[in-house]
């Protein structure tokens, strides 16, 4: 049963990725702890966001491997370091992301019984398990990107 991620849940959403997308927005642009994202345009913030919501049920997956996940979030931690964003706002708004998706999930998913929780628990395991790849992978790009400018090289190439 551990491996039953409820697609109804992943398809509650992915549905909704967009108003948990303009949620999320909302959000970010008025926490003290994500300064930089307050004069950032919306519609770029918005594509980024959108995409993890909108994609959920491909990054929860047990066929996601841990190398795609590092893939993809140490060139977001290069590319939010050449942005100028520091390290603590692209957490922040990472941990936002996971929090709006199961605010969804508890306000919506009408988790009834037994198994409808059971499902909505290991969906927000795999979900907890993804971001925490996320964050992990971003910091470490954010390192290597900060480590190159040190250094006076210039970034990495971006994918």
């Amino acid at each position: 049963m551990a491996e039953v991620i409820s697609r109804r849940l992943v398809d509650l959403i992915e549905s909704n990725a967009d108003r948990l997308t303009r949620a999320w927005l909302e959000d970010v642009k008025r926490r003290p702890e994500t300064p930089t994202y307050h004069d950032y345009p919306d519609d770029v913030l918005y594509r980024r966001v959108h995409e993890v919501y909108r994609n959920l049920g491909r990054w929860v997956c047990r066929e996601t491997s841990v190398e795609e996940i590092a893939h993809v979030y140490t060139a977001l931690g290069h590319q939010r370091f050449e942005e100028g964003f520091a390290p603590s706002e692209v957490l922040e708004a990472l941990i936002l992301t996971r929090r709006h998706l199961w605010l969804l999930v508890l306000k919506e998913a009408f988790l009834e019984t037994a198994l409808d929780l059971q499902q909505a628990l290991d969906l927000n395991g795999r979900a907890v398990l993804f971001f925490d790849r996320a964050m992990y992978y971003t910091a470490l790009g954010f390192e290597q990107a900060a480590a190159e400018a040190a250094q006076g090289r210039p970034p990495a190439p971006k994918e």
